[in-house]
């Protein structure tokens, strides 16, 4: 994990905040098929889990080919080649989609770490399964929920839980 200089925020937080989130059984690894390790500043990882400012956030997605601006300003999060870039400001504000429903900002943390990460792991975007129903972690919940309502992880009921490709 990596928080930005000069954020404000408090790195051993975030720490924990994204081992809580990816160790949570309803996470990628709730099945016992794959293992995420955290490592220490000494060592190799496979990728890293960064929380910036949303300038820096959008300069390092667009670096990786993403443009994360809306109206002009950096908005969202993104994923680049090992990494899972969180948006400052939807960590602290959440997003629109979760503010309308009334949502927590623990849960959107939930998501948004979920959902980057998921990218790291490979998945891409995914639709709406049911009108009404949860919207799988790998919907860009951060702008539409496609007719469902905010869910966090990408397991339920201890089973991995997907939508239709995009």
């Amino acid at each position: 994990m990596a928080v930005e200089k000069g954020s404000g925020e408090d790195l051993d937080a975030f720490a924990t905040q994204v081992v809580s989130t990816l160790g949570d059984e309803r996470s990628w690894t709730g099945n016992g098929t794959l293992r995420l390790q955290m490592v220490n500043g000494n060592e190799k990882a496979d990728f890293t889990v960064y929380l910036a400012t949303r300038d820096t956030a959008g300069q390092m997605c667009q670096q990786g080919g993403t443009n994360i601006t809306i109206g002009g300003v950096p908005y969202t999060s993104c994923r680049t080649t090992g990494k899972a870039i969180i948006n400052l400001d939807r960590y602290r504000k959440s997003a629109k989609p979760y503010l309308n429903a009334k949502v927590s900002l623990a849960v959107y943390r939930n998501y948004v770490i979920n959902h980057e990460v998921g990218h790291e792991l490979g998945h891409h975007h995914e639709g709406c399964p049911k009108a009404g129903g949860p919207a799988p972690v790998m919907v860009q919940q951060t702008i539409t929920l496609r007719g469902c309502v905010p869910y966090a992880w990408p397991r339920r009921d201890n089973k991995p839980f997907s939508g239709p490709h995009l």
